[in-house]
């Protein structure tokens, strides 16, 4: 009986019960619309900044961070990698030794930064072969770079030419050494395109004087929402002679801006559920003001307060879902298809973005957690605007409402 009574309510002025479910069904798309976009951007701005270089997670010797020398390199302990491998959620390891060096050819010298790696796993985690524009990519036990493009043309070189590095190596040696270019790759972001020399890690270090030495271990994993969790336990396993840092200490500017951006977003947020509780009061308000001789007869045939309290409740409720409902069924297949065909800017912001390093490209996240919490925060405004009736309810005085 409840039920129905609740249904006929509802359809008793359906424009008014429709113009409501179609404001809580835009609401409901806005907000997952909005807020998958967010995670989708950040999410890609992450996997742009952090696998263009820096790994998720680095691991350095204590002290590195704070003084970026040669001397403050590490040895690589017999179990450290193998400790490493054992977490199941670390799914590339690269390590590396990086110092400041001359590269010159004739006449012309420009200073630039030697990236030691291994040039597998340095594949798996930055795609450097995919940056590749001329040449070919290099393999472990050649003594042959890589260089970036900006520093090929100021240096004037290409692919098969000859360029010589020398600089200072561990503990103050000379090192120098003459080493052919085995490709030209392009990095988006101007000050790496400018400067880096990738070389396979065995040649470096021995071009370095620094045996078995590690500047840094950088990290692939394979959740980043995990990155501090794997950091902490990383940590714990290998001991503190070593600093492990996530890229949010790396890089604390990147990891500002998301937050700044997420205060931003729940700013925004507050404001649209404002606007959806005073839509949705406004509805509940006229219902109720409407209604006052109906509820003031039902009263007098008998009917308990509590029952048409229950009535009002779930009146509320039912427009509440029926909006929910349709603001979900609305916004999947939205967010699947830009999730699948992110949207995607060229011209001068797309040349804008590729100066940091990032893609112009935005698409969204597909998480059911993002459905969940958005109907939830609407279903929860219902029951509190629903309670108005209620107490309007609770307090009526029959005989003189059907008098007024």
């Amino acid at each position: 009986m409840i039920l129905k009574l609740i249904w006929r309510n509802l359809w008793r002025n359906s424009r008014r019960t429709l113009i409501t479910v179609a404001s809580i069904a835009f609401a409901v798309l806005f907000a997952i619309l909005m807020k998958s976009f967010q995670n989708g951007v950040f999410k890609n701005l992450i996997k742009n900044v952090v696998g263009y270089y820096s790994g998720y997670v680095q691991i350095h010797q204590k002290g590195y961070w704070d003084e970026q020398v040669l001397d403050n390199s590490f040895v690589v302990e017999s179990s450290l990698i193998p400790q490493l491998q054992q977490n199941a959620n670390i799914k590339v390891i690269v390590p590396r030794l990086e110092t400041f060096v001359l590269a010159s050819k004739g006449n012309t010298s420009k200073g630039c930064l030697l990236v030691g790696t291994d040039p597998v796993n340095e594949n798996k985690l930055t795609h450097l072969k995919d940056k590749l524009i001329k040449g070919s990519y290099f393999e472990n036990n050649e003594e042959a770079v890589l260089l970036a493009e900006g520093m090929a043309k100021r240096l004037e070189v290409s692919v098969n030419d000859t360029i010589v590095l020398f600089g200072q190596g561990f503990h103050g040696v000379m090192a120098a050494g003459k080493y052919k270019i085995k490709g030209i790759i392009h990095l988006a972001a101007p000050a790496m395109n400018d400067s880096f020399v990738y070389l396979p890690l065995g040649a470096t270090q021995y071009f370095l004087g620094a045996e078995n030495r590690l500047t840094s271990i950088s990290l692939g994993i394979d959740d980043s929402k995990n990155t501090n969790a794997i950091a902490k336990k990383v940590k714990s396993r290998i001991g503190q002679k070593y600093e492990v840092m996530p890229w949010q200490e790396l890089m604390p500017e990147i990891s500002n801006h998301i937050k700044a951006d997420s205060f931003s977003f729940y700013v925004f947020s507050g404001i649209l559920y404002i606007i959806i509780g005073f839509g949705l009061f406004g509805t509940v308000l006229m219902m109720t003001a409407e209604r006052k001789y109906e509820f003031g007869m039902l009263i007098a045939i008998g009917m308990k307060k509590s029952k048409l309290e229950l009535v009002l409740l779930g009146e509320t409720l039912f427009i509440t879902l029926f909006g929910v409902i349709l603001g979900i069924v609305l916004s999947l297949p939205l967010v699947i298809y830009l999730k699948e065909n992110p949207i995607r800017f060229g011209g001068q912001m797309a040349k804008a973005y590729e100066q940091f390093g990032f893609e112009a490209l935005f698409p969204t996240d597909f998480d059911p957690n993002i459905f969940i919490t958005q109907s939830l925060i609407v279903l929860a405004m219902a029951v509190l605007i629903g309670l108005y009736p209620l107490w309007h309810v609770s307090g009526l005085d029959p005989v003189k409402t059907m008098k007024k």
